[in-house]
């Protein structure tokens, strides 16, 4: 199984990004994807999370700025980012998880003031 990560990158604060996580396993109802996110010395959070069925959870501190999409078809979840803040600079990971866990490797977001 594979996740494979894209879309970070350098921006200035007030910028926007989207990231996208490309499984090489299909998204069911009982499928939940999610991003998290780890800076150096700290825990690994979530971001976001969207079930199968299209339920979607956020951390606080990204309400109405990200949006997590995601497309059974082309079996996608993408993180919309807009409004990005310096304390937005992470490596972001995209995670699934059905009967396993499954994680992507890591794509870098920077955030310059």
């Amino acid at each position: 199984v594979q996740l494979q990560a894209s879309g970070g990158g350098l921006v200035q604060a007030g910028g926007s990004l989207r990231l996208s996580c490309a499984a090489s396993i299909g998204i069911y109802t009982s499928t939940i994807m999610a991003w998290y996110r780890q800076t150096p010395g700290a825990q690994r959070e979530l971001v976001a999370q969207i079930t199968g069925y299209g339920q979607t959870k956020y951390a606080d501190f990204v309400k109405g700025r990200f949006t997590i999409t995601r497309d059974r078809a082309s079996r996608t979840v993408d993180l919309q980012m807009n409004n990005l803040l310096p304390g937005d600079t992470a490596d972001y990971y995209c995670h699934f998880r059905t009967n396993r866990e499954y994680w992507g490797q890591g794509t870098q977001v920077t955030v310059s003031s």
